[in-house]
């Protein structure tokens, strides 16, 4: 009865608006307080969830990623995205896609895809003729690819949960991040061909080269930070300071936009976003604690395992549980709390941790775009002054093509095994 009341509290309060961290909170206070287990489990669990050496590598990251923002690394891989594909009917659509693949590998998430890409892209795609719930769309659906390629903060998440390489994680993500892309690009091209939407100006060799080697440094942290993660020369949280000390050094003495006087600014920006991310893992691993306590995964995989022993309908319920709960909670809060729940189903029916991580981060951020809780979707309509129907109306073939992609990803696990099985 109390794990009811733990449950219920937590989509009620959800439901009217309460932050997802305070949500998850609220409800595991009350929870402890009716059944009268010490509250000195909260500290206790809270501390252990965020008590983890690799979880060090998320402040990097988005400092490195903050840092490589404010230097004119959206601007130049927008340029060269824009010099490669924009001489094609739906260019700057195009272009939109292609800089999500692009800033995706150094921002890590979907969110500061949608909010530096889309400011940029948005704005230019209406100016030239492009519908705005259109507009909001490609960026919306575009900035699932990012999370997918390294660095990703949901596979370090995982990593942690699971205790698996995280470098298997960055690279089993690759393959199906640019199957995404690939996908996304073709429709973005047949909706523009078939609306007559404009192109631009073919822009000679020396141009699209210029724009290369102008973003060249910034693509080139991904490949150090692979490089390093599976050659062994460092773990994933020090491939994170090396992130942060190259991000310095491409901003402030190459690309000369990063200003010293705002890196404090930076460094503000950086601490609240991550002690966001940490208030919400610790919040969630407590919520998690109590749900084991309930003896509630172990219900939740006899329930499901009850209905069918046949692992293709069980892949397809979870993935259908995955895509419901991606529509509510948010992304990390969603790993913590259901990825130690689901993984044992999972392996039961044969799939490899990593298998399962990559597709349990793919589903959860299509979630990301999709109403009511998308947040993706939000800041790209907003950023597009259009209405969140208008902008998912116009997501649906995109939402399509990430299905099954999805599909492909789960029932084909070379997709994602491929790349790690070439460094074992």
């Amino acid at each position: 009865m109390t794990a009811v009341l733990l449950i219920g509290l937590f989509l009620i309060l959800m439901g009217i608006g309460v932050p997802i961290a305070f949500s998850l909170a609220v409800s595991s206070l009350i929870y402890l307080l009716i059944s009268g287990v010490p509250l000195t489990i909260v500290p206790q669990t809270m501390f252990a969830g965020i008590n983890s050496f690799v979880l060090l590598a998320i402040p990097a990251f988005i400092l490195a990623g903050n840092l490589m923002n404010n230097g004119g690394i959206t601007d130049r891989i927008i340029q060269f995205s824009n010099a490669s594909v924009g001489r094609i009917r739906g260019g700057l659509g195009l272009t939109n896609v292609a800089s999500s693949l692009g800033f995706g590998g150094i921002s890590g998430t979907a969110l500061s895809d949608t909010a530096s890409i889309g400011s940029v892209m948005i704005p230019a795609m209406k100016k030239q003729g492009y519908g705005a719930g259109f507009s909001a769309a490609v960026t919306s659906m575009s900035s699932t690819v990012g999370p997918m390629i390294p660095p990703s903060l949901p596979m370090i998440i995982i990593g942690t949960l699971a205790g698996v390489s995280i470098g298997d994680l960055f690279l089993a993500g690759a393959v199906p991040g640019i199957l995404l892309a690939i996908g996304f690009l073709i429709v973005t091209y047949i909706i523009s061909v078939k609306r007559q939407y404009p192109k631009e100006e073919a822009q000679p060799l020396k141009a699209v080269l210029k724009s290369f080697l102008g973003s060249f440094w910034a693509l080139l942290m991904v490949i150090i930070i692979l490089w390093g993660i599976l050659g062994g020369y460092f773990t994933p949280t020090e491939a994170a300071v090396v992130a942060v000390i190259y991000a310095l050094i491409i901003g402030g003495l190459i690309y000369r936009e990063l200003k010293w006087k705002e890196v404090p600014k930076i460094l503000a920006d950086t601490i609240i976003a991550t002690a966001a991310i940490l208030l919400l893992v610790g919040f969630a691993n407590l919520f998690g604690w109590i749900l084991v306590s309930e003896g509630i995964p172990t219900a939740v995989a006899e329930s499901i395992l009850s209905i069918t022993e046949n692992p293709i309908l069980i892949t397809l319920l979870l993935l259908l549980l995955l895509i419901v709960v991606g529509m509510f909670l948010e992304t990390i809060a969603a790993l913590t709390i259901l990825f130690p729940v689901l993984l044992p189903i999972a392996t039961s029916i044969g799939m490899d941790p990593v298998h399962f991580g990559v597709v349990m981060v793919l589903t959860l951020m299509i979630g990301l775009s999709t109403p009511p809780v998308g947040v993706c979707l939000f800041v790209a309509s907003d950023l597009a002054d259009v209405s969140i129907g208008e902008a998912f109306k116009e997501m649906i073939p995109f939402l399509g093509v990430a299905l099954i992609v999805l599909l492909c990803v789960s029932f084909i696990p070379s997709l994602s095994l491929f790349l790690p099985g070439l460094f074992e």
